[in-house]
């Protein structure tokens, strides 16, 4: 399914997004960045080698640029009625700039806000004066096929009324924040009994604190050592590290974080793992510590620390532009409820956990038609 498919008709995907934030900013700039050509440098000409941080350049005849933006809903008033291309460039979004992105012709609709601006976020943001959209229609009006939730961690309530919105109007839903959806059996025969699809929750970065967390621990499990305790600190800069100085709003980001890493070991391990400060002066960078120790041969212990530092929405853009071409493949197919194989590779909290590299052999096994979700 992968490789430069330059005699094939390439699919559309029409997507909309909840939450203009820097991870919409980072997608939007990396579909832009790759488009429907790739030249990997190594070779002159060459076209179709897999690109830094896709599964494959060309997924189930999808290239990135196949995907198209149909709608956009945000809060905030610097985004709210501005064209897309426009809002993921303005504040307070400070993700660094990797390409130009041509003008969508889309307008950010203001949304009902609900639990989607925490109190930490408010004093940072001035919220639209707009009235609310009618967002199942204009989801409905819009064509869009996938609904994409960026909002802030912690909003529960936000979440849920997408949710709800999407099912009125017939659109899947890739849940990229810790509000467990696609793995909560009852908003999966919700999506089922309309069918329609849902994935998540909460996107795993491509070499992110969870991902690298997880195959530490897979790795100690694997070679016989034995984990007695771990932890994981994260801080960076941006508003996401901002709003997650709200505690209360926090409970399930550390709920999915941790169920992610304890899913690698036969046993419980002792651990703590979750958002730890707001640094201003990081921006997007995010920056991750990790401890783990142990004992091996002879109850020997051992240590490690591992210092991680990313530009944090980048992390994971690659990831869902794999998501959305994932779900894309399923809803041509007729799969309806959750998508399991799909979750495992692109998220921490999804349906079933696997270890990464089961978890990708899954994913493509999926794609090339050869177990149903």
């Amino acid at each position: 399914m992968s490789g430069n498919g330059n005699n094939k008709v390439h699919k559309k995907v029409k997507v909309a997004i909840a939450g203009v934030g820097n991870c919409a900013s980072a997608l939007l700039q990396g579909i832009s960045f790759y488009g429907n050509s790739y030249n990997s440098g190594q070779e002159k000409g060459s076209i179709g080698d897999t690109p830094e941080g896709l599964i494959a350049y060309t997924l189930g005849d999808i290239r990135p640029g196949d995907i198209e933006f149909v709608a956009a809903f945000d809060v905030v008033e610097s985004k709210v009625g501005y064209d897309l291309t426009d809002a993921i460039f303005a504040k307070p979004n400070n993700t660094i700039k990797i390409a130009d992105v041509p003008s969508t012709g889309i307008k950010v609709q203001k949304a009902k806000v609900l639990d989607g601006v925490g109190r930490r976020l408010n004093e940072r943001v001035k919220i639209s004066d707009s009235p609310p959209v009618d967002v199942s229609k204009v989801l409905k009006e819009s064509g869009a096929e996938i609904l994409v939730n960026y909002l802030p961690v912690g909003s529960r309530e936000a979440t849920r009324y997408y949710v709800e919105q999407c099912l009125e109007a017939g659109v899947s839903f890739i849940n990229a924040i810790p509000v467990f959806i696609a793995s909560t059996p009852k908003w999966q025969k919700a999506f089922s009994d309309k069918n329609l699809l849902c994935a998540g929750d909460d996107v795993m970065s491509q070499l992110g604190a969870t991902v690298l967390h997880k195959t530490l621990v897979k790795l100690f499990v694997d070679r016989g050592v034995k984990v007695d305790e771990t932890y994981q600190l994260n801080v960076g800069g941006d508003m996401d590290f901002y709003n997650m100085l709200d505690e209360e709003r926090l409970e399930d980001k550390r709920i999915s974080k941790t169920s992610a890493v304890a899913a690698m070991a036969p046993y419980e391990i002792p651990m703590r793992i979750g958002p730890s400060d707001f640094v201003g002066f990081l921006a997007n960078d995010k920056v991750c510590y990790i401890q783990m120790r142990g004992k091996y041969f002879g109850r020997v212990p051992v240590e490690v620390d591992v210092k991680l530092k990313v530009v944090d929405a980048y992390n994971s853009a690659g990831v869902m532009i794999d998501a959305i071409r994932g779900t894309k493949i399923a809803i041509d197919r007729g799969v309806v409820g959750q998508l399991d194989s799909v979750s495992a590779y692109c998220f921490k909290h999804p349906p079933v956990q696997k270890p990464y590299l089961e978890a990708k052999t899954s994913f493509m096994e999926f794609v090339e038609g050869k177990i149903e979700r």
